[in-house]
């Protein structure tokens, strides 16, 4: 158009600004921009919505929040694009303030915002934001309820999580296939498969989402034959499977301890479905070996990978080598890590504790130390458990509950009970220095026992409790979680970051595997 000598008008311009915005060319939407002042057209809001929506889309937060400063007024289509501008980028607060300064929002606008909190797990206040959403008389869609099904999935919490299936139910949207599969993935996280199941089952049209989803419910529970039946009967369908499929599958054998299978499925995965590896699949066979102390094996694994291993993969293999106390070759494997990313928090701490487990307490310092100086910081563990719709978070000898008395009371019951019956607690898996009563101390105060005996302060005798965990359970947590099952009669569903255990009657459905 340029070349034929036709001048374009302002509506042309937005129009191209908003394909640069989709597309996130920031390259071309700069050329537009700077054509616009060569030219001294005028700018109106139309046009200068649609410059400040390109910069946001793009990620130039700096130059759009320059534009939007100097709009006045505001429109709504500005602001919703400076929201979602900011909480793509993480800046959640930024994101809220403006959000907040809208006087005018619509549905987008309110999307924006929760979208915002759900992929910055922030998922409570993304459902906090739906609950004032819905208090405003303002309709959700498809893309509104996609985010409030993953931030009930990141939650863990299964009260919410069926209180939104009604909402899903009653409102029409039980038909969309997008939102079935996300209701999968909920129940899957939120610790009930039966519900996923069920999902699963009564839904007529599967797509391969719906499959995987299905696959990774069955992976993140350890229930590695179900995942490979369903995977079956998925084949038999005539679904394709894509590469997710097998990360899933993959990731189930791992969990389940089933090497020669998950061999298999990385076989097949290159042979029958012609599909390329990536780091993803190596990582998780490497995890598959590691788990299974077939250590030498994972690192010739990695050895063979046609391209350069990233931190996920030496990162499973450094997982293996602490679960399995392999010093030397945690060594090696650390500063491997440590070479790609030289502030990897979770290499220091992994090797830290690979020395902590060996009595090394000089080589545990000066990890610490050397932490210290570069400024990396380790990630806390805390734990959340949800009761009568409210969720209740605790980090290791927390003491800020306004309850907390009354739940220090109960765990000291509840060790005494425990204890009754042989439970002793295992001061090993105490990663500091410290003399064998602070070390007793200090593992009877992480935050899973701080949880669960609120859960059983505040939960029905026969009810299940649910508790939620950032970082993997320890041994001694994992112990006492199946004992308290067996003496309180209770089913206790645990999800720390990789997968559930479901413990009962003594018994946790891991199989002590994990």
């Amino acid at each position: 158009m340029k070349s034929s000598g036709i001048v374009p008008d302002q509506v042309i311009l937005a129009t191209i600004l908003s394909a640069c915005a989709r597309t996130r060319n920031l390259t071309s939407g700069g050329a537009v921009h700077s054509y616009i002042v060569e030219s001294n057209l005028s700018i109106d809001a139309h046009l200068q919505s649609a410059l400040i929506s390109m910069y946001s889309n793009c990620g130039s937060m700096h130059t759009a929040q320059r534009l939007y400063d100097d709009m006045s007024p505001k429109n709504l289509v500005a602001s919703t694009a400076m929201v979602f501008g900011y909480a793509k980028l993480g800046k959640i607060a930024v994101a809220r303030s403006i959000f907040d300064q809208m006087t005018d929002k619509d549905l987008i606008c309110w999307s924006a915002m929760i979208s915002g909190y759900a992929e910055s797990d922030q998922p409570n206040e993304a459902l906090k934001l739906f609950n004032e959403m819905q208090l405003l008389g303002v309709k959700p869609d498809q893309i509104t309820m996609l985010s409030v099904i993953s931030s009930c999935a990141n939650m863990g919490a299964i009260d919410q999580a069926k209180w939104v299936h009604i909402f899903v139910d009653k409102n029409g949207f039980h038909q969309i296939l997008s939102i079935r599969n996300a209701l999968i993935d909920m129940y899957s996280k939120c610790g009930s498969l039966a519900d996923a199941r069920t999902i699963f089952d009564e839904t007529a049209y599967k797509d391969v989402i719906t499959w995987t989803s299905m696959i990774t419910g069955f992976a993140m529970h350890g229930n590695g034959r179900s995942a490979l039946a369903v995977f079956d009967h998925m084949i038999l369908e005539g679904v394709k499977p894509n590469g997710v499929t097998f990360i899933s599958l993959l990731y189930a054998c791992s969990h389940a301890g089933l090497v020669d299978e998950g061999r298999r499925i990385f076989e097949s995965m290159i042979r029958d479905y012609r599909l390329e590896p990536k780091h993803e699949h190596f990582g998780c066979m490497v995890d598959l070996l590691g788990r299974a102390r077939l250590l030498q094996e994972a690192l010739e694994f990695i050895e063979s990978m046609p391209f350069a291993p990233n931190v996920v993969v030496w990162g499973s293999l450094l997982g293996a080598c602490r679960i399995h106390s392999d010093v030397n070759l945690g060594e090696l494997v650390a500063r491997r890590l440590l070479e790609l990313d030289p502030n990897h928090d979770g290499a220091y701490v992994l090797l830290s504790n690979i020395y902590a487990k060996a009595s090394r307490w000089e080589d545990v310092r000066e990890v610490r130390n050397l932490m210290k100086n570069k400024g990396v910081i380790k990630e806390a563990g805390f734990s959340w458990i949800e009761l009568n719709g409210h969720v209740h978070e605790f980090m290791m000898g927390d003491k800020s509950h306004p309850r907390s008395s009354e739940i220090y009371g109960k765990l000291d019951e509840v060790v005494k009970e425990l204890e009754l019956v042989g439970y002793a607690p295992d001061t090993a898996t105490v990663l500091v220095d410290l003399q064998e009563e602070e070390k007793r101390e200090a593992i009877l105060l992480h935050s899973e026992k701080l949880a669960l005996s609120l859960g059983l302060i505040d939960s029905k005798k026969g009810s299940s409790i649910h508790i939620a965990k950032n970082i993997r359970v320890c041994n001694d947590c994992h112990t006492f979680m199946k004992l308290a099952s067996k003496v309180f009669e209770r089913e206790i569903v645990l999800r720390d970051r990789t997968r559930f255990h479901h413990y009962k009657d003594g018994v946790c459905s891991c199989g002590d595997f994990w």
